[in-house]
């Protein structure tokens, strides 16, 4: 297996770091748009660093996507971007017959006039339009394959098939108690996707009523996290799983909550009050004369980049799936979940604990494709493959899932 890998921020810079300790792949490039970037991703696996490479692109340039696949003998896309470029790149492998793997999916539009009450065009939609296509061309696009979406929904397939009968709803609930030294406001992940799935209308999914959405940050509920993470808040939010589920599996109700706390609903809100969440670009004075610039841009350049945060966290966090049902005609309650301390993965990978636990599970997937035990054509969402095989190979890499009786 050859991969060309998009995207060298945080995420991507641990993939390479996971991966580089794994024998089933051929060659892996790096690319991004920062080739410092993809060069220092490179650089900072030493001795492990023979079967990779490093190169500038674009990834919103498809043709530029397509030559690098071609002059690389790619044979898989690996997307580590934001989700602003999950499109061009998707469109682009589709076009060479390379494979797909992404950890988001193509972005949202609210209803334009029934914004809290009525999904618009939904998480995943125009990816899942061109199904057909890659059905035709025997290609695989796995689509939410990060940890969530991904490793929360190869959860849910297996509660569903090794644990309930019936399953009267299936909820993601993510929630961790990390503090950032010297920072009143550092988010662990991405901002700008941050602001993407927090400040859109939360998707829900009820049997027979299909797809809704509500208002932001709604339905508040206090969840106890593992491993002496404890009791946080967690609200409704925006978020993949909610649209792939329901796809595959057969549940009442499906939900994602989010344990994002008070303050940082408040700096969300004010964002989103002054406009400072738009991605539209706005005209502005500069040195070199006006320049247009996305407020939401400008708003990510004035926070520390969460890749470089790892040495001033501490604490823990908590991805997984809670599951509530039947089994044997007896009521059932558990909750599947990953949790990664900060300390550990900084000690063992030089990468802080969000961005490593979503980097853990493309790789494991790559692994299970390149092996032939996942596989299949079209666009597929973790669900559509067997669970068992991804959470023994999880355990294997060192990173091992739990399970709790509720």
């Amino acid at each position: 297996m050859r991969v060309l890998l998009v995207g060298a921020g945080g995420v991507g810079t641990a993939i390479t770091r996971i991966a580089a300790r794994r024998p089933f792949f051929e060659h892996m490039t790096v690319a991004d748009y920062d080739i410092g970037r993809a060069e220092s991703a490179v650089a900072a696996l030493g001795e492990r660093g023979d079967r990779f490479d490093a190169v500038r692109l674009d990834a919103s340039d498809q043709s530029a996507v397509r030559a690098a696949l071609a002059g690389h003998r790619c044979d898989v896309l690996l997307n580590a971007t934001d989700p602003r470029f999950v499109m061009p790149l998707f469109e682009a492998a589709l076009a060479h017959g390379a494979h797909y793997m992404d950890m988001a999916m193509s972005l949202s539009r609210p209803h334009p006039s029934r914004p809290y009450e009525e999904c618009g065009v939904k998480l995943g939609d125009a990816q899942f339009d061109r199904a057909a296509e890659w059905e035709a061309t025997g290609r695989l696009a796995l689509v939410g394959m990060g940890v969530e979406p991904g490793l929360s929904d190869v959860f849910a397939r297996y509660a569903s098939d090794e644990l309930f009968d019936e399953i009267e709803e299936i909820g993601i609930r993510d929630g961790a108690d990390l503090t950032v030294e010297g920072y009143d406001f550092a988010p662990s992940f991405s901002i700008w996707t941050t602001i993407e799935e927090c400040l859109n209308p939360p998707v829900v999914y009820e049997e027979g009523r299909g797809w809704f959405t509500t208002a932001p940050f709604s339905e508040p509920e206090v969840f106890d996290f593992p491993e002496g993470i404890g009791p946080v808040e967690c609200v409704n939010v925006e978020h993949e799983e909610v649209l792939l589920v329901p796809r595959w599996l057969k549940a009442r109700r499906v939900t994602f909550k989010y344990g994002l706390g008070d303050e940082f609903i408040g700096v969300l809100r004010t964002l989103h009050k002054l406009g400072l969440d738009r991605t539209d670009p706005v005209s502005v004075k500069s040195g070199a004369g006006k320049a247009d610039v996305s407020p939401r841009d400008v708003v990510a350049a004035c926070l520390p980049d969460p890749a470089g945060l790892g040495e001033r966290m501490h604490g823990k966090t908590c991805a997984g799936t809670w599951v509530k049902g039947s089994k044997d005609g007896r009521p059932r309650e558990v909750y599947l979940y990953h949790v990664v301390d900060n300390q550990w993965s900084m000690r063992e990978y030089g990468s802080q604990a969000v961005v490593w636990q979503t980097a853990i599970n493309p790789v494991a997937a790559l692994e299970l494709v390149a092996s032939g035990v996942w596989g299949g054509s079209g666009v597929l969402g973790p669900e559509a493959m067997p669970p068992r095989p991804f959470l023994d190979l999880l355990t294997e890499y060192g990173a091992p899932w739990g399970m709790r009786e509720q």
